[in-house]
């Protein structure tokens, strides 16, 4: 087994408007923790500040990075791409620094196959109802329902992935689910006790997706 070295890797991924944003945002506030930021296709929210929350690009350069294969992960998500570009990550990594990764299931995949040298963590954060996260969704999207009910299809099927990731979080209260997160990871990084309960996630599941 490998020592891992440099800092650690943190994913939060979630169905579309469970959250992970706010919380990525925090934890870096927080525990000052890089933020990896995505490039993305799709256009900019009227909220959303471009080098900061996404490095939007059009069609064209977007092929171009996958054809170097700059990289670390990509995915189509809802008609655009995504992706993390891998020199700035690894740069920090080298440095000691933490990164925390906002992106899907498809990326997460993508980068716990790339098995790299760095501890990695993975949460998957879950809403505490359906009808929380329809509420959620239509007030982001500027009460466009079409938009929302587009996300909520969606849902059934990313909430599966659940699975795969070391915790899930369920984010009812923000402030609690952050703390619950940041407890998690100190318990991780200093192999300490986890406050974890995988059936009670299991049976939340198959509630929602009832």
């Amino acid at each position: 087994m490998l020592q891992k070295k440099g800092g650690i890797m943190v994913v939060l991924s979630s169905p579309s408007g469970a959250g992970k944003t706010t919380l990525v945002n925090l934890l870096s506030k927080r525990n000052n923790f890089f933020i990896s930021t995505s490039h993305t296709t799709r256009k900019p929210r009227p909220n959303e500040t471009p080098g900061k929350d996404y490095f939007f690009v059009g069609d064209e350069e977007f092929s171009r990075l996958i054809k170097n294969d700059e990289f670390l992960e990509y995915a189509k998500v809802f008609k655009n791409y995504y992706g993390t570009t891998r020199t700035p990550v690894i740069q920090n990594l080298e440095k000691k620094n933490n990164v925390i990764f906002d992106i899907d299931w498809q990326g997460a995949d993508q980068i716990k196959n790339k098995k790299l040298n760095y501890k990695l963590i993975t949460f998957f954060i879950l809403p505490p109802s359906k009808k929380v996260l329809f509420e959620r969704l239509s007030n982001r999207d500027m009460k466009d329902k079409l938009i929302a009910e587009e996300r909520m299809k969606q849902f059934d099927r990313d909430v599966l992935h659940w699975i795969n990731y070391n915790y899930v979080v369920i984010n009812d209260n923000l402030e609690e689910c952050f703390l619950k997160i940041q407890k998690l990871i100190d318990a991780e990084i200093n192999n300490g006790s986890k406050d974890y309960d995988k059936e009670f996630v299991k049976k939340h599941v198959e509630k929602l997706i009832s």
